[in-house]
């Protein structure tokens, strides 16, 4: 066995979604915040993302975490997300695995019946509260970075699909929150196909015609979510069909996307503080999640969210690069 790269990780899955958690092999990323880190990543660490989350190591609807030192004195890690989208500012799924891996393999200092883990991450520090029970994570809280809806019953023009109303709103990540419904589709996975389609193609005409920007960090924006909520969702109970840029659907409810929603729908004037609101994924998991207190981002009317689910521990590996390897970054089929 030979190799020029190791890699050392944990994977993981929040509500069936995976986060491969890289606990080795990875330098510290250059940059004074982790935003800045993560903008390094951008331009200079993509074959690492590629070699992690692109076949034949990973699949189509990988994601992961590098772990770094952190660079906020009160944090515990730094965290530099990865998916086969690229580089995001944050996961939500991904911090559940992250803080669910970091407390059962003991490198935080682990407290029962919680243990509180604080991570640096480009859109902010974000705490993790574990529920611990007998050295094992049962459940993950977070509280989030400030969520804001950034436009209410906006349009734009989608070729095949005509006029498309959506709002758009950050949770972490920019979201399109579309009735799916209102483009002619059902709820259902057999159609998978054509949700996935008319998701990218929304994407890719926000992204051409009026792309979010972050009001307070110019190094956040684009769309590369459309949130498609089934029929009869409410600001009690809501179920999505996350498409993901550049072709996937997330399988957990989605961490940050289930912050925006709470956003939109308080902006609305459907979702009090310290109200319940449950969100379910494609593939029936579920996140329950809350509003906090209300605050300002850039000037821009915003939420403080927080929500709860699931991860487990799935494997360990080191992850090689044999110098003979015709493809040494993975491949996108």
């Amino acid at each position: 066995m030979r190799s020029v790269r190791t890699i050392s990780a944990v994977d993981s899955h929040t509500e069936g979604m995976p986060t491969r958690v890289v606990t080795g092999g990875v330098a510290p990323i250059p940059g004074a915040t982790m935003a800045e880190r993560r903008r390094y990543a951008v331009e200079h660490l993509d074959d690492l993302r590629r070699f992690l989350v692109d076949e034949p190591r990973g699949h189509s609807a990988m994601s992961g975490a590098l772990l770094q030192p952190p660079l906020s004195p009160d944090a515990d890690w730094g965290v530099v997300y990865i998916e086969v989208s690229g580089f995001l500012p944050m996961c939500g799924h991904g911090t559940i695995g992250v803080a669910t891996v970091l407390v059962e393999t003991g490198m935080v200092e682990v407290t029962s019946p919680e243990t509180v883990v604080r991570l640096d991450t480009p859109a902010g520090v974000v705490e993790a509260r574990v529920e611990v029970r007998d050295g094992h994570a049962e459940r993950v809280t977070l509280r989030n970075v400030a969520s804001f809806a950034l436009g209410h019953d906006l349009t734009v023009k989608v070729p095949g699909l005509g006029e498309v109303g959506y709002d758009m709103a950050y949770g972490g990540n920019f979201y399109a929150i579309v009735a799916l419904d209102s483009i002619g589709l059902p709820f259902d996975r057999a159609h998978k196909d054509d949700i996935l389609k008319a998701g990218l193609a929304i994407m890719a005409a926000i992204n051409e015609q009026d792309p979010p920007r972050h009001p307070a960090d110019p190094l956040i924006g684009g769309c590369k979510h459309v949130q498609f909520l089934a029929p009869g969702s409410d600001a009690r109970h809501s179920r999505n069909a996350m498409a993901i840029h550049p072709g996937w659907f997330d399988r957990s409810p989605c961490g940050t996307g289930t912050s925006a929603r709470m956003a939109q729908l308080h902006s609305r004037g459907e979702l009090p503080l310290n109200t319940e609101f449950v969100n379910e994924s494609f593939i029936g998991t579920r996140f329950t999640g809350r509003l906090l207190e209300t605050t300002t981002t850039g000037g821009v009317p915003a939420v403080v969210p927080e929500f709860s689910g699931r991860a487990w521990i799935t494997g360990t590996a080191n992850y090689l690069l044999d110098p003979a390897d015709p493809l040494p970054n993975g491949f996108v089929l």
